[in-house]
């Protein structure tokens, strides 16, 4: 009996330190996330360096205690992971990483990348304030083709738990999205002709 108590007394102190490195993961990345929105992308890398370091740790002791690892928590860690690196590559550089590349499995990578979208709806909204309808703009293309490449893996919803949730939640923001920057855009055009109509009066007067 006593070698079963301490094999799982192991175990148990594997699981909790698993979960403890699941959600500090989680929270690294959530802090990068914001950290890219308030455009300090090099303390966001640190943040997203960090927590790869914690999922390099449970992507090992998996290879031991995969019934401990592969829990729901170690999935929400991947998925925060995986937004946090897409938006940040795509605010440094427009590009889109693959799962490959953050060395995480498809359908957390995708999950992620659903997610981005809310990430990008908020891009837009903040440049929308600071006047730059054409970033925002590009803003909502870039969610139109998240949204479009999800919907392409509609055969995958049996697959991928939660992906029709998420795609059903994206397509509700960017709708919300492009109903904000298309008012803009209309209230910018409708300045415009308001001040070439009083420079007329003006010159009129003169």
């Amino acid at each position: 009996m006593n070698a079963i108590r301490k094999e799982l007394q192991r175990k148990y102190e594997i699981r909790e330190n698993a979960q403890k490195n699941a959600r500090q993961a989680t929270s690294l990345s959530k802090q990068a996330i914001l950290l890219i929105h308030q455009k300090r992308l090099k303390e966001a890398e640190n943040l997203v360096a960090k927590a790869d370091g914690l999922l390099a740790g449970l992507w090992k002791t998996s290879e031991t205690f995969p019934e401990i690892i592969y829990t729901g928590m170690f999935s929400a860690a991947l998925q925060e992971y995986s937004e946090a690196n897409i938006f940040l590559k795509l605010v440094q550089e427009s590009r889109f990483l693959t799962p490959d590349e953050i060395k995480v499995p498809s359908a957390d990578y995708v999950l992620g990348l659903a997610d981005v979208i809310g990430e990008c709806r908020r891009l837009a909204l903040d440049e929308l304030r600071e006047g730059n309808v054409k970033k925002a703009e590009n803003s909502l293309q870039l969610m139109d083709q998240i949204y479009t490449e999800l919907m392409g893996l509609d055969e995958s919803y049996a697959l991928v738990r939660d992906l029709r949730r998420k795609n059903d939640v994206a397509r509700r923001i960017i709708e919300a999205t492009r109903g904000d920057v298309t008012q803009e855009i209309r209230r910018s055009m409708l300045e415009k002709q308001l001040k070439r109509l009083e420079k007329r009066i003006m010159s009129k007067k003169t």
